[in-house]
């Protein structure tokens, strides 16, 4: 096989051949992850339960943490990938594409980093409910 074959057919970088695969792998993980979700939450124990003190009990598994982060990784950069191909495909400015993929994925790197932090940190003794800080703030 010649070197202008190899080059036209297949290129040691992969990354639009595993960004394809991936979106095919997540959507399936994605289907059951987010299905089961629902139905844990809203079937199982019921949106009646779903308050403050039933999300501290449910963090203080490991399992659940883990399951939760499995199901934010998932569901962001499946998005993120989703985007990545739009922007590809409408925004045909150089200058402009790489602008918007790299707030796309500043953007990423930050919601990741929110949400895991949120998962593996939260300690209910000192954290106080989002309507106490708006008061707090509006009390100065």
């Amino acid at each position: 096989m010649s070197a202008i074959s190899r080059l036209k057919y297949g290129s040691p970088n992969r990354f639009e051949a595993f960004s394809w695969y991936f979106m095919r792998v997540s959507g399936a993980v994605l289907l059951l992850v987010a299905v089961l979700h629902l139905l844990i939450m809203h079937v199982w124990y019921g949106v009646d339960a779903i308050d403050y003190r039933f999300v501290v009990g449910r963090w203080a598994s490991p399992l659940v943490q883990v399951y939760d982060l499995a199901l934010l990784l998932f569901a962001i950069t499946h998005g993120v990938n989703g985007t990545r191909w739009v922007i590809d495909d409408y925004i045909h400015s150089r200058g402009w594409n790489l602008t918007l993929k790299a707030a796309l994925y500043v953007l990423t790197v930050i919601f990741i980093l929110m949400g895991a932090t949120v998962i593996f940190t939260f300690d209910p003794d000192t954290s106080t409910t989002a309507l106490n800080t708006v008061a707090a703030v509006f009390a100065r």
